[in-house]
């Protein structure tokens, strides 16, 4: 009988090993979802799946989940690295989140190097009822493009925030093309660990009590966008340490367009500072300028006071 063992002990590994080799052919590097699909299909295109936590699994890491047509896909925790694209023409990916997060993105698998997530053309609405709409807890670097992100609220802290990095680890976020309204905050920056660096592009943030909150450990840079009636800040750095690059952007009716903590730093160059109940606020000795920035029917303007930014 004690001969037997090792066979057995053989079989077991080959057997489990088969398993592993046909749990990742499971995994396509492209699946597709439907309005009309089922997510015990595979999720090809002749057979998709009905959200994109049903596609998720079936996707291997560095793979895409594409839509097919308009429809609501539901909320998704991304656990690798994944490119979701709600595309354009005939599809439409739309995520309803009701009382929890939208997206949220947690990458800690070592083996995953990347650690990269890229979300398109998605419409991403917490119907006011909203936790978060993107919540980045662990990743390399996120990429938002094309979006529409609204409807979260809560504190603005910790929720009720449109696109939310809490990470505990260094991290990138860039964001292009979207629209980030009605929500307690637009985007808030913030890491435990390393630096959170976000870079925000031809972006529409509106609408919010605060637009763009640079926290704790956050790098972060606006350029060519529009910021318009947050009730707060339009912009601003919230604790010491923070850095605020914004340029080439029009604040406008927001309660304080750009606003500084003590010891932080904001780079303001080359702006236009448009009726806001105050243009600079906080502490002018924070914010520095290039002398370019325009400011005109703002209930009171604020005069930048820390070192200029050397035009050259």
């Amino acid at each position: 009988m004690s001969k037997l063992y090792p066979t057995i002990k053989a079989l077991l590994v080959v057997c489990f090993t088969l398993a592993l080799a046909t749990a990742a052919q499971a995994q396509a590097s492209r699946t597709w979802v439907s309005g009309v699909g089922d997510d015990v299909n595979p999720c090809s295109r002749t057979a998709p799946c009905k959200t994109f936590a049903g596609a998720i699994s079936k996707t291997a890491k560095d793979g895409e989940i594409s839509v097919l047509d308009p429809g609501g896909y539901g909320a998704v925790t991304i656990t690798k690295s994944i490119y979701i694209n709600g595309t354009h023409g005939a599809g439409y990916g739309s995520i309803v989140h009701a009382l929890t997060t939208g997206i949220i993105i947690n990458i800690t698998d070592a083996l995953d190097v990347r650690k990269a997530v890229r979300l398109r053309a998605l419409d991403i609405n917490g119907i006011s009822t909203g936790i978060n709409g993107v919540s980045i807890l662990a990743a390399n670097n996120v990429w938002i493009e094309d979006s529409v992100i609204d409807g979260s609220t809560g504190n603005g802290t910790t929720t009720g925030i449109g696109i939310r990095v809490q990470a505990t680890a260094s991290s990138n976020l860039f964001v292009s093309d979207t629209v980030i309204h009605k929500n307690i905050t637009g985007v808030r920056v913030n890491t435990s660990s390393g630096f959170a660096v976000a870079n925000l592009r031809n972006c529409n943030i509106e609408g919010n009590t605060t637009g763009v909150d640079a926290s704790t450990n956050a790098f972060v840079t606006i350029d060519n966008s529009r910021i318009a009636t947050n009730t707060g800040a339009g912009s601003q750095t919230s604790v010491a340490g923070a850095q605020l690059n914004i340029r080439d952007t029009v604040l406008s009716n927001n309660g304080t367009a750009i606003s500084a903590a003590a010891g932080s730093s904001v780079r303001a160059i080359g702006n236009l500072l448009l009726n806001n109940t105050t243009g600079f606020g906080g502490t002018m000795a924070s914010v520095s300028s290039d002398g370019q920035n325009r400011s005109s029917g703002n209930g009171a303007s604020g005069t930048p006071t820390g070192p200029a930014v050397a035009l050259q």
